[in-house]
């Protein structure tokens, strides 16, 4: 029936893809999204949009709730969004299914933050970005899907063994006390009419997408 086929596609995009986004913001008094890349072929064609908007309005708040120095992992549904603050603050998200290893992800955080730092000046770290574009970004998210090929390359980094990466069930657990994830999503100017509506949907079930 339809919704084997369904179930089906969605075994068969999982095993293909791993990383949906890749990250870079730079935490001042609010944090500015730098640059972004994004794989969301196995979502419907007419729910991208959303879910980009969704993905980078969620990296937003990570970014905003993680202090300096920090790295922390969000489950959120069948999504796990790792999250890591350097101590200059400039900050990486990468948003992953749950089978793609933790350690490859903050190993591949690093990666994508020592590139940007290299290839843009500090100056100009907290101002508005004006293209979000970034072909090495790209070119990780497209290499990564396998965290097979990834970790030989990637040799994971001594510092991260001792480094406590802290895990929060929902994205709601990382908020202030008294903060809602609803009074931040109908606030935002982040988020057009049509995601606040798609993530009405998600959170009563009736859809795949980061609550």
């Amino acid at each position: 029936g339809r919704g084997q086929r369904h179930e089906i596609r969605n075994i068969h995009f999982s095993k293909m893809v791993r990383l949906f986004a890749i990250s870079v913001f730079y935490r001042g008094l609010k944090p500015v999204q730098k640059k972004a890349s994004y794989e969301l072929s196995s979502f419907g064609f007419f729910q991208r949009s959303s879910i980009r908007e969704f993905m980078a309005f969620t990296s937003e708040v990570l970014v905003d709730k993680t202090g300096s120095g920090q790295r922390h992992t969000v489950k959120e549904q069948e999504y796990r969004c790792h999250v890591y603050v350097r101590s200059d603050n400039l900050s990486c998200v990468v948003i992953a299914d749950m089978d793609y290893p933790v350690r490859v992800c903050f190993t591949l955080m690093n990666k994508v933050l020592e590139m940007y730092s290299a290839d843009f000046p500090r100056s100009s770290w907290d101002q508005p970005a004006s293209d979000l574009s970034y072909p090495p970004l790209d070119d990780f998210l497209k290499k990564y899907q396998d965290p097979k090929e990834a970790d030989p390359i990637m040799r994971v980094q001594q510092d991260l063994d001792e480094t406590k990466i802290v895990l929060h069930e929902t994205l709601e657990a990382m908020l202030e006390r008294g903060e809602k994830l609803d009074d931040l999503v109908s606030k935002t100017d982040k988020l057009s009419s049509t995601s606040k509506a798609f993530y009405k949907e998600a959170k009563g079930g009736t859809c795949c997408v980061l609550q």
